[in-house]
């Protein structure tokens, strides 16, 4: 199942508009989609994420910006960004879920021990990359095949993340492929 991850630097990076590439997708059959803007201001994640919303039938995620959940139908968070509300996780996490309710969330994972910690929180989902070498994140730490093994761990249906392709196949437990640059190809 593809899970469309449109990340904002990269629209910018690739001279592409949010509304082309919404347009593009939707031929891929993209039942999930995460917004992700690093360096935009509030207002400027709210009005893409109106947009989207205009465009896009299926499941938005936003990422990181708790503030902007009334606009999304659930969040992800990294390992940095969940410490933000506190060292421990799941202290952290039920103040995250009290302020989101029951919609859904997902945490950025990289190793059997984040999974393993991830375990034992109330999430819907986890990611877990880097797979492929991506110029999204460049310092992200690239495992390839080795994640295939570690995301058997995972109690929560894994999205595996970083240079993953439309024409990819995983088997359970990973359930989404997280699709990033990918999602470009085609485009003029």
């Amino acid at each position: 199942m593809i899970y469309a991850l449109i990340d904002k630097e990269t629209l910018i990076s690739k001279r592409v508009s949010l509304p082309v590439l919404l347009k593009h997708i939707q031929s891929f059959n993209v039942p999930i989609l995460q917004y992700r803007n690093k360096t935009g201001s509030t207002e400027e994640k709210k009005e893409d994420l109106l947009a989207v919303r205009k465009m896009y039938q299926g499941i938005l995620i936003v990422n990181d910006t708790i503030e902007l959940i009334d606009y999304a139908d659930g969040l992800h968070v990294g390992q940095e960004d969940i410490r933000l509300y506190g060292e421990d996780l799941h202290l952290s996490l039920s103040r995250i879920r009290r302020q989101i309710g029951s919609k859904i969330l997902g945490l950025s994972t990289h190793n059997k021990e984040e999974i393993l910690q991830a375990n034992a929180l109330d999430l819907d989902y986890i990611g877990l990359g880097a797979y492929r070498a991506t110029g999204t994140k460049k310092e992200a730490k690239v495992s390839g095949e080795a994640l295939l093994e570690i995301a058997k761990y995972s109690k929560h249906p894994v999205g595996i993340i970083g240079g993953v392709r439309l024409e990819d196949a995983f088997e359970e437990p990973i359930v989404y492929k997280v699709i990033g640059s990918d999602l470009y190809k085609g485009l003029a």
